[in-house]
């Protein structure tokens, strides 16, 4: 418990609840006995997905990434055991065995985000989400239950780029404005454009032509996950963080070029009823 009185678990639900509104709401819909390891592996996801937002040089992003490879390389040292999100993550992986090289799959993919560099294709951004997004939804599937976690994989898979692709859209105003892009580049090339136009915002048919077709395949991915059938009712609360996606996605795709400067997100109650509504549905 820190000085002020609160406890790890507060601290890590504080942080989600400033950082990642989403998978604070999910966890607090989550079983009790379940939520602490929850809300710190959801802290451990918001603080490497805002690595970038807080640093001026890539390389001051790596060595934090390269910190936490070392954590689960090594096992936590004392620096880890002094930081209330490493301490509770690490009592969440011993806890309930969650595989540390999903997590060593997942810093290497976040390197990614700390740099300009376009993905090539579509299948480099599929793998990009699975090693961050669908490895989110597997690795807290396990904190809930293994069993059903693996029989949920493959919707864990498409649901996470589902999610990651809504994610990409929601931060495209951020991403855009200091020439990060998520759209892959084989996209691009299909609708006319490169990564320089369409960062240069001028060409608003092909931009929305291209935007249309980035949610369009977010949302290819969201119907093959519902295609899979209902989902174990015990592992379904790690799936209510992307029920959020396709509300993202239908908005952007109508948007098209206007989806880089509007909110595409949903308020909070829309997104929380949506949430218990999945949750008695079974299906994201």
């Amino acid at each position: 418990m820190s000085a002020s009185g609160e406890t790890i678990s507060d601290i890590c639900l504080s942080t989600l609840r400033a950082t990642d509104r989403d998978r604070y709401l999910a966890c607090l819909l989550s079983p009790p006995d379940k939520r602490d390891a929850l809300a710190a592996l959801y802290a451990f996801n918001a603080e490497i997905a805002r690595i970038r937002d807080v640093i001026r040089q890539p390389l001051a992003g790596e060595i934090r990434l390269q910190w936490w490879r070392g954590q689960f390389e090594e096992g936590p040292n004392e620096e880890a055991e002094a930081n209330p999100v490493a301490a509770a993550l690490f009592a969440a992986v011993e806890k309930y065995r969650l595989p540390r090289q999903t997590f060593i799959d997942m810093l290497d993919a976040r390197i990614f985000d700390l740099y300009d560099d376009a993905f090539p294709d579509r299948n480099a951004l599929e793998g990009y989400a699975g090693e961050t997004a669908s490895a989110l939804i597997q690795l807290a599937g396990l904190i809930l239950s293994p069993s059903d976690a693996a029989a949920s994989a493959q919707v864990a898979g498409h649901a996470g780029v589902a999610h990651a692709i809504a994610g990409a859209l929601l931060l495209m105003p951020n991403h855009s404005a200091r020439g990060q892009l998520y759209v892959p580049l084989d996209l691009l090339a299909a609708v006319g454009l490169d990564r320089e136009t369409f960062l240069a915002g001028d060409d608003k048919v092909h931009i929305s032509a291209a935007i249309e077709a980035f949610a369009g395949l977010g949302l290819d991915h969201l119907t093959k996950a519902r295609a899979l059938g209902k989902i174990p009712a015990a592992v379904m609360p790690a799936f209510l963080p992307p029920t959020t996606a396709e509300t993202v996605l239908k908005r952007a795709r109508k948007l098209g070029a206007g989806a880089v400067h509007q909110p595409l997100l949903p308020l909070q109650w829309r997104r929380q009823l949506r949430m218990v509504m999945a949750l008695v549905r079974r299906s994201i």
